[in-house]
Parts: C-alpha cells; structure tokens; sequence
C-alpha cells in the first residue's frame, strides 16, 4: 500500500488523483487530521485513515500495512521539522520500506529561510534507516498566480526578487512526479531537484499579466523589509509575510532556479507553461 500524509491539500489530493491513474484506489491510503473533510477521496475507494502531525500517537496505526509513504511537508511554519519526526519515527518502527518527502529545492544549500526545517527533516529521516527519496520541489506557479488578483487591484506586482529568475511549475506537475516515483522500483537513495522547465523574472511575470489582462502592471522591486511592511499591510499574517519577503529575497539569489529538468523527466512531459497557470488565474 501507498500512503499520503496531508491527503486533503491542495498537493495532497493531486498526488491522490494521479495514483488512482496507476494503481488499484483499495491500494492507497489518504492519512488525514479530519476525516470529515476526505469524503469525496474515500468515494473514490482509498482508504481514508486520521492522524495528527501533532498527535505522535496516532501514526502507528495509521502506517499499519503501509510499505511506501509520502510525507508531504505540513504547512505550519516553525512546527514542521518536529510534526514531521512522529512520522519518521513511526514509520521507522512500521513495516515502510520507502519514505518519499516533499522538500524544497536544493534543501543542503539553499538561502531560502524555510530550507531550515526542510533540512532538520532530511537529517532525520537520513537518520532514521527507513529507505527513502526525496523530492526537492521548487515553487508552485500557484504561489504568485494567487496575487494575480491583487495586482489588478493595485496596478502592479509588487515584491523584493529583483531580476531573480523562477524555474517554477504547477501543483499537477509536482503531484505527477510524486505518483511516478512512488510507483516505480529502485528510488530508495534518490534525490530529485524538480523544478519547471521556463523560468521566469517576476518583472516577465507581471508583463505577462499586463498582456494577458489588457491592463499596464508594471513590477515594483522594494526592499525587504518594506515588501514584508506592504504585506502586513495588506492583511497577511506576520509569519507569512515574512516568508513570502524572505522567499522572493532568495529568488535575488537564485534559489528557485533550477535547469535541470529532472521534473519533465519524470512525468515524461513538458512542465505546465507559467504563462497557463497566468491565464487560469484570470479566466
């Protein structure tokens, strides 16, 4: 059996969808925090079993029979490397051959603030003797196509990546990748740097707005600590902003590029254009 932590996320979901084109839906297992929320996953027959990221307890069971697990990183800033041990732990001590995690690209070296709990989990699960691969998946075009709203509204993009370039790709293409992985032999040792296949400037990224909306929205480059200001401004919660400024920061450094093209290797396709997921946004 397969298993997907955080079955009921956006990636999670994905991932489920594109295991059911692959293998039997009685064979895949959707780990969940509330179960009321997975009714639609488990009519398509995947088992649906709850545990908590914070309830360390609650893993062993739900493990039980699983011999391959996706850990989809939690969402809880500052939490993560410690919520993410009682999976480890608990799949260490169970029957799982092979742990598949989603990290963040080039986790050992990357300048991104976030990287830090990525790398404290790719230690433990290094630690832990369990088999594993890791899937260092670079940013979602989701991520910025989510502001496309507010740049219309305020007339531009607004944020501190400079000329930086983002090799970003969908959440389809990142969920395809998992399912190809967690269901093809030899990955055990394996780490894959995915990212998109076009990358792009976010002065590219609000120029393809501007085209594609009929609108003028120009790119606005502020520093840090102002773009951070901005987005509290604009109602995000502080964590959040914070990593949104420190992200785009890293974008200046190059820390969500990447040409490799190991993603489009794996789904045996091109990645989804950014330019797509633009239009998506406005349609």
């Amino acid at each position: 059996m397969i298993a997907i932590t955080g079955a009921t996320g956006q990636l999670g979901r994905l991932v489920i969808t594109a295991l059911t084109n692959k293998i039997p839906a009685a064979d895949i297992v959707a780990i969940v925090r509330n179960v009321d929320k997975a009714k639609d996953i488990a009519a398509l027959g995947v088992q649906v079993r709850q545990a908590d990221y914070d309830q360390p307890a609650s893993w062993d069971a739900a493990l039980q029979g699983v011999e391959k697990l996706l850990l989809i990183s939690s969402s809880e800033i500052g939490q993560r490397a410690r919520q993410h041990r009682s999976v480890i732990e608990a799949a260490s001590r169970g029957a799982v051959k092979l742990l598949a995690y989603t990290s963040v690209l080039h986790a050992d070296t990357s300048v991104l603030g976030l990287a830090g709990e990525h790398r404290e989990t790719e230690a433990a699960i290094k630690a832990s003797g369990v088999p594993f691969v890791l899937l260092r998946n670079g940013w979602y075009t989701e991520n910025y196509a989510m502001g496309i709203g507010a740049a219309l509204s305020l007339g531009a993009v607004y944020g501190c990546a400079g000329d930086g370039r983002i090799a970003s790709a969908s959440r389809v293409d990142f969920a395809e990748a998992a399912a190809v992985v967690l269901t093809r032999d030899h990955q055990a040792g394996k780490v894959y740097e995915l990212a998109g296949d076009a990358a792009y400037t976010l002065g590219e990224f609000a120029g393809e707005i501007a085209k594609q909306s009929g609108k003028p929205i120009p790119y606005v480059n502020l520093p840090e600590a102002e773009y951070k200001k901005a987005l509290i401004g604009a109602g995000l919660p502080e964590p959040l902003a914070e990593l949104l400024a420190n992200s785009d920061t890293g974008v200046s450094k190059g820390a969500l590029f990447d040409d490799g093209r190991q993603l489009s290797q794996l789904i045996g396709r091109p990645t989804t254009a950014w330019q797509t997921v633009v239009s998506a946004a406005l349609n």
